[in-house]
């Protein structure tokens, strides 16, 4: 047989003429393949026998066929005439010879080729090029490593040959190669024809905090968390998971520096343009709590439309210190929209107001003069707080307590007392309930000029003594004031150590002044005007004894 590796090229190998009819061994010539048998394949080649082909070398590395029953295929005749008459033909010399003619001008152009995967190897895949086995390294064989760094196995890629020689058999390729200029390509394309505006498709390949990366053709684009959703989100994962198909639209394109900008929501109107003629002043709305700060609570009332209501407007009655002391993050809320702000984005809600105001039902029920039963519930230094309804809590300051002289609300009330009280004052604006317990019986001071005109005799106790006079109480509400100089009829400087408080004592009205709530009294004169009594009464004998009236009452005045 001629030998093929003196010709001067593979080529003229080829072009060696054969004749259908007059064969001779080295010739390559076209056949069909017929049969395929496990050892032999055999194929007509339009000569009077059949040729013969070793099956195996038909196979791949990992013993597939490369061919079908009915394929055209070219082989290298070997021998004219077997034992069994058949011709025998080799397909393997003439695969081999071209592979490695494909492979020497891969390495020398850079052209890309095609290689089955066969098997992982150590440090990377082994791959068969048209019969000649080769190399295709970890590093080389994607773009990015994917989950499955297998998957390729069993697939046919197109590589470039980064290595070869046929002497040793060796042969190195790279299917990242070709990817990056595929990849560079397209991009290349893309960026030409792409315009900011368009709409296009796109693959999310990664996912971070502030947004997502998609692929919209071999140009990865960024889509920012805020043109996600016109809607709030907490991360871009919410909306969206690796390896989704997304529509982007285009909102900004720097093709010197390939930088892409896309979003989503763009894909839809801003709900925030004809917010208000979905919403008026006055409207329920259903929402659903999305955030909350300690002035308020955000509500989404739908997806890109979030409203606040302000902590005032929460609840008519609660005193609210934190928004989450009514309501978490995820509640769904009714509330009434108090206004729409569309240019600067606002929609101001109530929460409270869907329930009518408590205060304005309390004024219409309960007018002043109005007299109650309430609960203690909390007494102070300044008064004492009850509950009048289960929503609205009144106070009774210190000085509404008594007509009279009070040291501590606590002497005389307790949580859980059930008292009575009369209605003073109500404010709805400012949600205040006054209320008062000595209003329920009247003053005394407006009885005092009938019930203790001057010159009449009371009687009380000793509330309090000064260097100045001593305070009597004569009835609940009612104290007078005995000066110092009207104790006795002897001149004292201070009737501290001399007068108990508590102590009974005897006097007359000297002076009433209701209207400033003043009231003086003297002992000195009642004790005259009783020693004078007295000294009337006084027998014959005493009289006898040449006792005078000044000197009488001198006596009786200062025991």
């Amino acid at each position: 047989m001629e030998d093929i590796q003196s010709m001067e090229s593979f080529e003229d190998f080829l072009n060696l003429e054969s004749e259908p009819r007059v064969l001779r061994r080295g010739a390559v010539i076209e056949g069909t393949i017929i049969r395929i048998n496990p050892d032999w394949t055999f194929v007509d080649i339009g000569y009077k026998s059949e040729g013969a082909v070793p099956t195996q070398e038909l196979k791949r590395i990992d013993g597939s066929l490369r061919v079908n029953e009915g394929d055209r295929i070219e082989v290298l005749v070997e021998r004219l005439r077997g034992e069994d008459g058949l011709v025998r033909l080799s397909y393997a010399k003439i695969l081999e010879n071209r592979a490695w003619e494909k492979i020497l001008k891969s390495l020398k152009e850079k052209t890309p080729l095609s290689a089955y995967v066969v098997q992982p190897i150590k440090g990377g895949f082994e791959v068969e090029i048209e019969g000649v086995r080769g190399f295709l390294p970890f590093s080389h064989a994607y773009l990015k490593r994917p989950a499955n760094p297998n998957e390729i196995v069993g697939k046919t890629v197109k590589v470039e040959v980064i290595s070869a020689s046929r002497k040793r058999n060796n042969v190195v390729v790279s299917s990242k190669n070709i990817l990056e200029k595929e990849a560079e390509a397209r991009k290349k394309a893309l960026l030409e024809k792409l315009n900011e505006g368009d709409v296009v498709e796109g693959i999310v390949k990664n996912i971070v905090d502030y947004g997502a990366f998609i692929d919209i053709g071999g140009v990865e684009g960024f889509l920012h968390i805020s043109d996600l959703s016109w809607g709030r989100i907490k991360h871009p994962g919410d909306l969206l998971k690796i390896g989704d198909q997304v529509r982007v639209k285009v909102l900004s394109l720097d093709r010197e520096k390939e930088r892409i900008k896309l979003g989503i929501k763009q894909l839809t109107p801003d709900p925030w343009e004809s917010v208000a003629e979905r919403y008026k002043e006055g409207d329920k709305v259903q929402g659903r709590v999305v955030s909350l700060t300690s002035f308020g609570a955000f509500v989404e009332v739908e997806p890109g439309v979030e409203g606040l209501i302000h902590l005032s407007e929460l609840s008519w009655t609660k005193r609210i210190k934190h928004p989450r002391d009514m309501l978490s993050v995820g509640d769904q809320v009714e509330t009434v929209v108090l206004k729409v702000d569309p240019e600067n984005r606002k929609l101001s809600l109530s929460l409270r107001r869907i329930e009518p105001n408590p205060w304005e039902i309390l004024v219409e029920n309960m007018p002043p003069g109005t007299v109650i039963e309430a609960l203690v519930k909390t007494v102070t230094d300044f008064g004492i707080f009850v509950e009048v309804t289960k929503e609205i809590d009144g106070f009774i300051h210190v000085s509404d307590l008594s007509w009279g002289r009070i040291g501590h609300p606590s002497e005389k009330f307790k949580p859980g007392d059930v008292i009575k009280a009369v209605v003073l004052k109500i404010d709805p604006e400012k949600e205040k309930l006054n209320l008062g317990i000595k209003q329920l019986s009247p003053d005394p001071w407006e009885l005092a000029p009938e019930k203790y005109p001057v010159g009449s005799v009371v009687s009380g106790k000793v509330t309090k003594v000064t260097d100045f006079g001593i305070f009597v109480e004569i009835e609940e509400g009612l104290e007078g004031l005995v000066h110092v100089s009207e104790l006795g009829e002897e001149k004292i400087k201070t009737p501290v150590g001399v007068i108990e408080v508590g102590q009974e004592v005897k006097a007359k009205v000297i002076r009433l002044e209701p209207e400033k709530k003043r009231m003086a009294l003297s002992i000195r004169k009642y004790k005259e005007d009783e020693a004078r009594q007295e000294y009337l009464h006084l027998s014959e004998e005493r009289k006898g004894t040449g006792v005078t009236l000044g000197t009488f009452l001198k006596e009786v005045v200062n025991k």
